[in-house]
């Protein structure tokens, strides 16, 4: 998705559009500001981009697709954002990356480390399995390889944060003494594998055989920490 330098990021003709759509809507809501009308307009395109994006791939989305749905001119888009690669970032800088933060800045542990990490687990299966972040990732996940700037934009800034919180906890426990296999440390990404398989199995194959995400999570975290004592 390299820009090419011989293609202007936006016709004068739409831009100038643009801006007379936005100073006709001014006009139209004499007691709005100006700023408040502008952060409608995005989050109308932001929301409109999102079902798109799901609807359609990120390869087959057009700009005049999302405009239409949002109600907006194709001019204003080009407003907020320079193309369709900036505006996907911004919708998972909205999206996911305020969720994987979250979910990541853990309190100080005051239980087991299985507590926070089946805490984080469950949050994220809560929050992002089943949801539209769950269909955001299923495309990013499916036309990444395709999209490669796409793909390392998520990495930098949903992937390698999930990984770097998770490596935490597991240095954590393994200092603990709750994880016993210290090379844990190297592939944090088993640690929430359970998590990420459930994104993609329910699109696939939850129609032909539903999963229960909560119990094969439990069972992972058994095998890495040994089962739960029972009093």
């Amino acid at each position: 998705m390299t820009k090419k330098p011989s293609k202007p990021a936006m016709p004068s003709a739409v831009r100038a559009k643009g801006r007379a759509l936005e100073a006709s809507e001014e006009v139209a809501a004499p007691g709005s500001s100006r700023a408040a009308r502008a952060a409608e307009r995005r989050a109308a395109i932001v929301e409109a981009a999102l079902e798109e994006f799901i609807a359609r791939g990120f390869a087959a989305t057009r700009l005049d697709d999302i405009a239409k749905r949002a109600g907006v001119a194709k001019g204003t888009i080009y407003l907020h954002f320079k193309d369709k690669e900036s505006m996907f970032e911004e919708l998972v800088r909205i999206v996911i990356v305020p969720v994987v933060e979250r979910l990541t800045t853990l309190p100080p542990p005051t239980g087991s480390v299985r507590d926070l990490v089946e805490a984080f687990a469950s949050n994220f299966l809560k929050e992002v399995a089943n949801t539209r972040r769950g269909d955001l990732v299923r495309l990013i996940v499916a036309e990444g390889p395709r999209f490669p700037a796409v793909a390392d934009f998520y990495y930098r800034e949903v992937v390698s944060r999930g990984m770097a919180g998770m490596r935490a906890l597991i240095e954590l426990g393994i200092a603990r003494g709750e994880i016993q296999q210290k090379n844990l440390a190297r592939f944090p990404q088993i640690l929430v594998a359970p998590a990420l398989i459930a994104v993609i199995w329910q699109s696939l194959f939850a129609r032909h055989f539903p999963l229960d995400a909560q119990e094969m999570l439990r069972v992972h975290l058994d095998l890495i920490f040994g089962e739960r004592r029972t009093t």
